[in-house]
């Protein structure tokens, strides 16, 4: 069930990560100059023109989806977002993809976002109600190994379709379309996925939780060849009004303030390396040839990080996880600003990336864990959407950085993000081992 979920999120991942690389051939085609963004060309003034403008699209609707319909997981149930989500994603995106102006493939891919924010919400929401807490850590990592999986796979193709025109298409076409392909595939494979029981049960639909629970039951007991050791007592759920505003009140507000801050402060670091790596290389004096592929090899270990996060996920805290990579990215892009050598700018790169992806599978677990069944997916995706807008003023505030300072002063401020985000998780709960229930409370 785990693997069929993620497969969901590989495709907010290629959708996120395919930006970088289409970029070159949509530039080429000239569908981002001022009189084909129509009002987007307004955003000039605040630097964000240009391609600028489809990358400040793109984080606007995973904003708009994980903000304001979080709640629909919440309401309509898991499974019916993890269908829906992703067909909206398939509609919006192949328009896109035949789109001929900047404005039109500004606004299709604003509603792409929408999908795909609230796509990811409701995957975190849903892994952590479905797996017992002294195995929800590995859970996470494998999610996001697979997830992450898109990543090369997306650079490969677009280095490998560059300049080229298949079926008579610019590449850059091609591989928007390849996603939603592989979308379609990903939504008929996973239909069988069952509801989750916790919000059955949430809305009283009791009988149909318990027969999901039983199947699991029976095929676990199958697979093992002996019986279920008996159900563990647990104290029940605090009862709550289920509202948006219960995020904010006396139970949860801490932890709301310290996860919203800390998104984005760890966005900074996170997609401030992976989508600037080819241009910080260059400013460490690689050619721009050689530093794609230096970029792309750096791009390759990026599912390794959750994979080796499988062997540790559940015998360390979930903040001791998060504030090490968090520790080992503030380090290691200090390293990386005074080095020169290619080889070492790899080795530095690589295990920027791998602490990254450690951390971000432990964080993705940890923040759904802090919140109860009947608002879990709503507060998650208030929480989460602050690293969406973070991320986009974040890449403005790098350039600025890169042009005056150079790369120690984009290091710099992606070290006192890193130590920021520290001190955030530090002031929250433990959860290792923990029934959401009890961490609930």
């Amino acid at each position: 069930m785990v693997i069929l979920i993620s497969l969901g999120g590989v495709f907010e991942f290629y959708d996120l990560f395919f930006t970088g690389y289409v970029a070159p051939g949509m530039v080429q085609a000239g569908l981002f100059k001022p009189e084909s963004l129509g009002f987007f060309a307004a955003l000039a003034p605040i630097a964000i023109a240009g391609f600028g403008t489809f990358v400040f699209a793109t984080f606007a609707g995973l904003w708009l989806g994980a903000l304001v319909f979080g709640f629909a997981a919440d309401r309509f149930g898991r499974r019916f977002i993890f269908t829906w989500s992703l067909i909206w994603y398939v509609f919006c995106t192949a328009i896109m993809a035949f789109q001929h102006s900047g404005l039109a493939i500004n606004l299709w891919r604003f509603a792409a976002g929408i999908g795909i924010g609230v796509e990811l919400v409701t995957i975190d929401s849903y892994i952590s109600e479905l797996i017992p807490g002294s195995e929800r850590g590995r859970a996470y990592a494998v999610n996001q190994f697979i997830t992450f999986c898109a990543v090369p796979i997306v650079a490969f193709l677009a280095y490998t379709l560059k300049d080229t025109h298949p079926f008579g298409l610019d590449y850059w076409r091609v591989v928007i379309l390849i996603g939603t392909l592989g979308a379609i595939l990903v939504w008929i494979i996973r239909r069988n996925v069952p509801e989750s029981p916790r919000w059955l049960a949430r809305h009283g639909r009791i009988e149909e939780a318990e027969r999901i629970v039983a199947d699991i039951e029976r095929r676990v007991a199958a697979e093992k060849g002996v019986p279920l050791p008996a159900p563990q007592r647990i104290s029940a759920e605090m009862e709550g009004r289920g509202s948006f505003a219960e995020i904010f009140g006396p139970l949860y507000l801490k932890r709301t303030i310290i996860l919203s801050v800390f998104n984005m402060a760890q966005v900074i670091g996170f997609y401030g390396f992976a989508a600037w790596v080819p241009t910080l290389l260059i400013h460490r004096g690689i050619h721009v040839t050689a530093s794609l592929g230096y970029a792309f090899i750096i791009a390759i270990a990026n599912p390794f990080g959750p994979l080796i996060g499988t062997l540790f996920a559940d015998k360390l805290e979930r903040k001791t996880q998060i504030c090490g990579g968090l520790v080992v990215m503030g380090v290691v892009i200090v390293l990386f600003s005074q080095a020169s050598e290619p080889a070492l700018l790899i080795a530095l790169g690589v295990l920027f990336t791998l602490a990254a992806n450690v951390m971000s599978y432990a964080y993705h677990g940890y923040q759904a864990e802090l919140f109860p069944t009947r608002v879990r997916a709503r507060a998650v995706g208030f929480v989460y959407s602050w690293s969406r807008i973070a991320a986009a003023f974040a890449g403005l505030a790098i350039g600025i950085l890169l042009h005056s300072y150079g790369v120690p002063g984009v290091a710099a401020f992606i070290g006192a993000a890193m130590l920021l985000g520290i001190c955030m998780i530090l002031l929250g709960p433990s959860t290792k081992g923990r029934a959401l229930e009890s961490i609930s409370h």
